[in-house]
């Protein structure tokens, strides 16, 4: 029974950091407008913490976003709408996923790129080691060489 009541206990501690961080006053009547909040939310970054949604963060300034963008939605603004304005008072920083635009080219296009630059270093660099090497027989062993590896040959083979 301990070990079960332990268990539980453990899970429950897991599961808190997955909780949100919406504050009950702060959903909409309407579960269709609440639901299209939340989804935006979890597409903007808190500006505080930077790693986390402001559906996720107990930020104040968290807070006042997700309040924000209830404002929006319950003045009749669509999802794009809301993010646009957002866009335009705190730049593109504030989206968790940018937006793949001209400006943001270099951004998403970065990864890819070095991805292939470094295949093709790693491509190039194990044909040259092996090139190389196939070409080039040894050279043959000096008289001195041929006499040491004899008596080394004959050391070895007798028994101990």
């Amino acid at each position: 029974m301990r070990r079960m009541m332990a268990a539980f206990v453990a899970l429950l501690l897991l599961a808190l950091p997955a909780a949100h961080a919406v504050q009950p006053d702060e959903i909409m009547s309407d579960p269709a407008k609440e639901s299209r909040a939340r989804e935006l939310s979890r597409e903007l970054r808190c500006m505080v913490c930077q790693n986390q949604s402001i559906d996720d963060s107990d930020a104040p300034l968290a807070r006042d976003l997700r309040l924000l963008v209830r404002e929006r939605i319950a003045a009749g603004d669509s999802n794009s709408q809301v993010l646009d304005f957002l866009v335009a008072r705190y730049g593109d920083f504030v989206l968790l996923k940018p937006r793949f635009e001209r400006q943001n080219l270099l951004l998403w296009m970065l990864g890819p790129v070095l991805l292939l630059g470094g295949g093709l270093a790693l491509w190039l660099q194990i044909r040259r080691r092996s090139g190389s090497g196939a070409d080039v027989p040894p050279p043959p062993l000096t008289a001195d060489e041929k006499t040491r590896l004899a008596a080394l040959m004959s050391d070895d083979s007798k028994p101990s």
